[in-house]
């Protein structure tokens, strides 16, 4: 019934709204679970906790993308990349892989973000981008094996609850080793939410056709759930 509806709703909204569609329903998602008492199962807590408990640091971090609508970050590229630039700063991640394609609006998601991450003061030289996911489950797949072929052992992946909620099981049965470090929002309310200004207007593809207009939603919902990756690559 809740598919059947999600179908509805992506027919009968104009092509050039579904970025703007899925970005509102990222921040309401958002909202409600920061005013849940328990976000998930394991809790963000616990799974720091536990990541942290096994290895202080770690090499890489992966860090999936939002689709950019000019001219500004939207909450939840704000969020990721601050809690993003915040393990960084406390020593905990070496490296950040900003991780996403242009999807559904005309900019790829992990070049836009490492602009951010650059302005929030992480150098250049340790954010590494990964702009072929385009997908939540690609995301975590095409940056952990990017992370392992530059010799990076120690991988995890970090963000917000509901996103950590939606690839936890994906992670843990894909990728045995890989941890989860998401956002702690206690511990996010207490950082300084800068909105810096970037130059995105280079970054702009020529032509773009979003991705709404290139697979349809059955094909699109695959891809989410992880059926487009040929896992013996």
């Amino acid at each position: 019934m809740i598919l059947r509806l999600i179908t509805i709703i992506f027919k009968v909204i104009k092509p050039s709204m579904y970025a703007a569609m899925r970005l509102l329903l990222l921040n309401v998602v958002s909202i409600l679970f920061l005013s849940s008492c328990v976000l998930f199962h394991p809790s963000a807590e616990k799974l720091t906790e536990r990541a942290l408990t096994e290895h202080s640091h770690y090499d890489a971090v992966i860090v999936p993308g939002v689709p950019f609508l000019e001219p500004k970050w939207d909450r939840t590229m704000q969020m990721r990349v601050i809690w993003a630039t915040h393990l960084y700063k406390k020593g905990v991640a070496k490296k950040l892989i900003m991780s996403g394609s242009s999807v559904y609006s005309p900019y790829v998601e992990a070049k836009i973000m490492k602009l951010y991450a650059i302005e929030c003061g992480v150098p250049e030289n340790d954010i590494i981008i990964e702009d072929r996911a385009q997908h939540s489950t690609e995301n975590i797949w095409y940056g952990y094996k990017l992370a392992k072929g530059l010799g990076y052992e120690k991988i995890a992946l970090s963000t917000d609850p509901f996103q950590t909620r939606m690839t936890y099981r994906f992670g843990k049965k894909r990728l045995k080793d890989l941890k989860f470090l998401p956002v702690i929002f206690d511990t996010l309310k207490t950082l300084q939410h800068v909105d810096p200004v970037i130059k995105y207007q280079d970054l702009k593809i020529p032509d773009f056709v979003p991705i709404t207009q290139t697979q349809n939603f059955w094909y699109r919902f695959r891809g989410t759930m992880g059926k487009h990756i040929n896992y013996k690559e």
